[in-house]
């Protein structure tokens, strides 16, 4: 139990000091000056606050004929007089309250934006194996509570907390000064119990508490992930287990929720007995002063009134530690996600990549997404500048990975990647992948205009780039022939266009970026046979006078590659041309065999469709 106070301890602290500099931003001295006047005119506000009661007391006891202090302007020794002066010091007090609101929320903010800024940059700047292995719902969760945890930082622990101690301060010098230490005791004994109840109270409710967020996070990813896959649920006729899923983590939330509002009542009832005790305490002895002679009715109202106004903050103490503590938890998680180092960083001293032919050059790459599993086993290609190299071969040989380990999403395990006889390890990622264009075979457009998503591969380009662009690509007809244009929306992940359309809006995007590496990574293979011609086109004319590696799944896009690179179980197993691969029977050539044979049926399969359509009885030819 000590090793986890110490371990709590130790976090809390190491939290604060990361948020430390976003609060007292070191490139700005007009939010260090703006923290410095809030903080003069927080201390001017409390003490206002506790000096509000004497005006109460003076008006209580001139109404019941007392002799007033004769510090008292005589000005103010009226009862009407007193009480204007009372409501106006507490008009005072929350100006400059409001006014200490307004001063941080400029610190706040800049703390929040600065952040959340740093925490998207860094989200960005890790592995892809970091991002396919976290959920997105999740992911922003934390981001989002993290930046909300600054927000309470700032506005309950230095708006609330900090004034609390200072009016508690003040109040025990006031109480002994004018009444003894017996008054001043018996708060410091009740304001104790009541600190200790509230903050033993709320570490069992932030238990309950991160129970209740983790089935929110829960509940938030796997409604963002059966949205993303709203077709998949359709295909399968699965809303009703999705909507089982999601209520299963809703029905946890409805319990640790459930058990948060119940423990907040007890709370509530436990602070409340605390300091109804220690007030009466306090009330009892100033009735009995009363009694005797040794204070006036005004005393007895000041002692009630500083009683009641420090409940106010008390009463707020629960919430405040609970929320500041979430908080810092929230915070503490951001933290520790940007904790999580890059995967791929670019050496100390990387220099741009130097582009001059384009000459891309694999020597004995051996590479591993899992030690126990390697997938690239000495593999050695050459693409030479300006020309086409395909790489085909049977479902995970290792294809796709070639794509990736150019882009330098992973880094290799042994040997070397070139380009220009550079090392990618000893260049900045940035300029890297500056020089490569991607055409994948999945692609993903952004929830915004046509123009918008083309623009997106080079964002300073003309409206009439963007235009010649979509014409290379072949798109421009269809894209013109739409009432809105190029400022059509493509909708969630592009899913309003066609599979086709999506991909030549990926080539006028890998067009306008203009690289002088280009990879094709099997982006016709989700397209149908007439589409992928004229597909094939587009790219076929995208890839002139670029080095070009080509992922290839259907043989018949690479048959004009000028090498062809076949792989197998991590090896490459054979290498050539189109032709001299078919004239060495291997298995390229068993491939090819295999892929003519389903496209004739296919063909077959389509030319009796139509007649079908046509009218006429035909027999149906069985696919297989």
């Amino acid at each position: 139990m000590a090793q986890k106070t110490v371990s709590a301890d130790t976090s809390l602290h190491r939290t604060l000091a990361n948020l430390w500099p976003y609060m007292w931003p070191s490139d700005r001295p007009d939010l260090k000056m703006r923290v410095a006047i809030a903080g003069f005119f927080l201390v001017v506000a409390e003490v206002v606050l506790v000096f509000v009661p004497f005006f109460y007391k003076w008006a209580t006891n001139a109404l019941s004929d007392k002799p007033l202090p004769d510090y008292l302007p005589i000005a103010l020794a009226t009862p009407i007089i007193l009480v204007v002066a009372y409501n106006i010091s507490r008009i005072v007090q929350i100006g400059f309250d409001q006014f200490n609101n307004a001063l941080f929320a400029r610190v706040g903010q800049h703390a929040v934006r600065q952040l959340a800024h740093r925490t998207f940059v860094h989200m960005h700047s890790l592995s892809l194996r970091f991002h396919l292995e976290r959920k997105t719902g999740g992911l922003s969760r934390v981001i989002e509570r993290g930046v909300k945890g600054i927000e309470s930082i700032v506005r309950l622990a230095l708006l609330s907390a900090v004034p609390t101690m200072i009016e508690f301060a003040l109040v025990a010098a006031i109480f002994a000064v004018n009444y003894g230490w017996l008054y001043v005791a018996i708060m410091a004994v009740t304001v104790w119990l009541y600190v200790w109840f509230t903050i033993k109270a709320s570490e069992w409710r932030i238990h309950i508490r991160r129970q209740m967020n983790d089935s929110d996070t829960e509940a938030n990813t796997k409604a963002i992930d059966s949205l993303l896959n709203f077709e998949t649920v359709k295909y399968f006729n699965n809303e009703d287990m999705e909507a089982r899923r999601f209520d299963s983590s809703m029905a946890r939330y409805e319990e640790a929720a459930t058990k948060t509002w119940t423990s907040l009542g007890w709370l509530n009832f436990g602070q409340g007995v605390i300091f109804g005790l220690g007030m009466m305490a306090s009330m009892a002895l100033s009735a009995w002063e009363v009694t005797r002679g040794t204070q006036t009715i005004g005393d007895f109202v000041f002692i009630n009134t500083m009683l009641m106004q420090l409940s106010v903050p008390l009463n707020f103490i629960g919430f405040m530690y609970r929320e500041i503590r979430q908080g810092l938890t929230d915070i503490e998680q951001m933290f520790d996600l940007l904790d999580v180092p890059p995967e791929v960083k670019d050496r100390p001293g990387a220099r741009p990549l130097r582009v001059m032919q384009g000459h891309v050059r694999f020597e004995n790459v051996v590479f591993a997404y899992d030690p126990a599993r390697p997938i690239l086993k000495g593999i050695s290609l050459e693409i030479p500048a300006g020309k086409t190299v395909a790489v085909v071969g049977p479902s995970g040989a290792g294809k796709s990975t070639i794509s990736r380990l150019l882009f330098r999403f992973y880094d290799i395990q042994e040997g070397a990647i070139l380009v220009d006889g550079q090392d990618i390890r000893d260049v900045t990622q940035k300029s890297l992948r500056a020089a490569i264009g991607m055409v994948p075979q999945d692609t993903v457009l952004f929830n915004d205009t046509i123009a918008y998503n083309i623009r997106y591969g080079r964002p300073d380009a003309t409206e009439e780039e963007v235009r010649r662009a979509a014409e290379l690509a072949q798109i421009s007809t269809f894209v013109e022939s739409l009432p809105e244009g190029y400022e059509t929306m493509v909708g969630e992940r592009g899913l309003k266009l066609s599979g086709g359309e999506k991909q030549r809006v990926a080539i006028a995007r890998t067009i306008l970026k203009a690289p002088p590496i280009l990879i094709l990574d099997e982006a016709t293979s989700a397209l149908d046979t007439h589409t992928e011609q004229e597909i094939q086109a587009a790219l076929d004319l995208v890839s002139q006078g670029r080095t070009t590696l080509v992922i290839a799944h259907r043989l018949s896009t690479v048959i004009r590659a000028d090498e062809i690179i076949v792989l197998k179980d991590g090896r490459i197993a054979e290498r050539g041309t189109h032709r001299a691969l078919l004239d060495a029977g291997g298995l390229y050539a068993d491939m090819w065999a295999r892929q003519r044979e389903a496209d004739e049926a296919e063909e077959r399969l389509r030319r009796a469709r139509e007649t079908d359509e046509m009218g006429v009885v035909v027999r149906k030819v069985p696919s297989y």
